[in-house]
């Protein structure tokens, strides 16, 4: 009974097949990490450069047709996070974005940029309050079963991430630290 109950909770509680493999990761951006000024909006009381960072990622799933990206802060004081970057409908041949890539113009051919809450597609980086606590920046990759999410045009990142919701077949994520 008690190696029934065992083999019971190790298959509750195991991973599906291939979840492990699929890693998204940074040269620029290391997991608990605190993000670097380059990285950092230029605005809103910030001075940053407001450069996307380098990602990588493999190991996504079988049937994975496309990606959709994220960063998002949970911390921001708005009662429901602020969204730092949406990229979406970015093609399965594709496995990094090089820094720079959130800028206007530089995502891979047939991804979109969707609207941050800044107000605009792009990437836009940490500029939590002064004197706030170190927010979390949460760089999320969705491997999404579609070739193009059904949205209507320029969506809000909460549309973005209910069609994803629904559409995943995997996902891989890491957290980094900003504060001023």
């Amino acid at each position: 009974m008690r190696m029934l109950a065992c083999t019971m909770v190790l298959l509750l509680t195991a991973a599906p097949a291939g979840a492990a493999q699929f890693k998204l990761q940074s040269a620029d951006v290391k997991p608990g990490g605190t993000v670097a000024e380059k990285f950092v909006f230029n605005g809103f009381g910030c001075s940053g450069q407001n450069i996307s960072p380098a990602l990588s990622w493999s190991g996504a799933p079988a049937g994975t047709k496309s990606f959709v990206l994220t960063v998002y802060d949970p911390d921001a004081p708005t009662g429901s996070g602020f969204w730092h970057w949406v990229m979406y409908n970015i093609p399965a041949s594709v496995t990094s974005l090089p820094e720079g890539a959130g800028a206007p113009g530089k995502a891979p051919e047939g991804a979109v940029e969707g609207s941050t809450d800044f107000g605009a597609p792009g990437y836009g980086g940490p500029c939590p309050p002064k004197g706030d606590k170190a927010h979390r920046y949460i760089f999320t990759l969705y491997a999404v079963k579609t070739d193009k999410l059904e949205v209507p045009p320029n969506p809000t990142p909460a549309v973005v991430g209910f069609v994803t919701h629904f559409a995943t077949i995997g996902k891989a994520s890491f957290t980094a630290h900003y504060g001023r």
